[in-house]
């Protein structure tokens, strides 16, 4: 049995969610509609209409494809540390109850103007400067979603502004080899099943497929690449603070294509003394599944399980 079958979807699935007037005017009413379905019956959505160029997201991955073919010396003078900056090689990602290690590289970086540093390598200086300008639009897009997410709960739409005061919003550059026979064999993925930490995933995705969803039934399916989206996911703290109301969906990547592949993700998490808790968003205090927790707190247990730097 192929350990990594998935079935092919569309739009009753994984809808995709026109936010073009969200982004254009701040109305969150259409969007917010759209977004709570989403959320609460399957974890993942396509946003359209986002308004980042296109040629911004091109140059993204120009860049990253450009940053993966730099010699080893290159990207490891910008080692990875355990406050998630800099170049992880591959073997140092291993997803929680996964069965062998990710076949993949990153490239983690955050925001430039609070700790933690960013750790760019000295060789390629076009990294820096070709990855803010996208990083920076996503970082807005996170926005307007989180306010459409509050209207959807029937709050202030700037509900969440306050936790995002210092966001630990960080991004990745992602870069799959081609599965081969011996990954196969281990029965290998370029990212195991898991669910996202935090609260808000942004991923760019390259053509050549592979990301993979588990619905609520437990069947898996594709979520083929979109020209022009972004695929939005819930992660494990915004499941956690809508009291389960929204899902974070497990999923997982596997590059069957014979290409490269590359992804960008973007995690848009508060700031690490924000305090996640149920009763904030209107559960009552009876109801409550969850107790209180930092972002911070969360989201670095959560690594010291996956990433092989916590364990040195």
């Amino acid at each position: 049995m192929d350990y990594a079958a998935a079935k092919n979807t569309d739009a009753a699935e994984i809808p995709v969610i026109d936010i073009s007037e969200l982004m254009k005017t701040g109305d969150t009413a259409q969007a917010a509609a759209a977004i709570h379905e989403a959320a609460t019956r399957v974890g993942f959505f396509y946003l359209s209409g986002h308004g980042i160029a296109p040629e911004l997201m091109e140059n993204a991955f120009a860049v990253a494809r450009d940053f993966f073919d730099q010699p080893e010396d290159i990207k490891a003078g910008a080692a990875v540390d355990t406050n998630q900056r800099g170049w992880m090689a591959t073997g140092m990602a291993t997803m929680q109850g996964a069965a062998t290690h990710d076949l993949k590289e990153v490239f983690f970086w955050g925001a430039p103007d609070h700790p933690p540093a960013n750790r760019w390598p000295d060789g390629f200086p076009r990294l820096q400067t070709e990855l803010m300008p996208y990083y920076r639009a996503v970082c807005g897009i996170g926005d307007a979603v989180l306010r459409a997410i509050a209207t959807g709960f029937d709050l202030p739409a700037g509900t969440f502004a306050s936790a995002y005061e210092r966001s630990m919003a960080r991004g990745q550059l992602v870069f799959y080899p081609p599965s081969t026979a011996g990954d196969e064999a281990e029965h290998r993925f370029g990212v195991a099943p898991h669910t996202d930490f935090g609260v808000l995933t942004f991923l760019l995705q390259d053509n050549n497929g592979g990301l993979q969803v588990r619905t609520r039934s437990g069947e898996w399916i594709e979520a083929p690449p979109i020209p022009g989206t972004l695929v939005c996911n819930i992660g494990d703290l915004l499941q956690r603070w809508t009291n389960d109301r929204f899902v974070s969906t497990v999923h997982r990547v596997i590059n069957r294509s014979g290409n490269k592949r590359h992804s960008i993700p973007v995690f848009y998490d508060p700031s690490p003394d924000a305090v996640v808790d149920p009763r904030a968003l209107g559960t009552p205090e009876a109801e409550a599944k969850h107790a209180p927790i930092t972002a911070a707190d969360h989201i670095a247990a959560r690594n010291k399980k996956t990433f092989a730097q916590y364990k040195a």
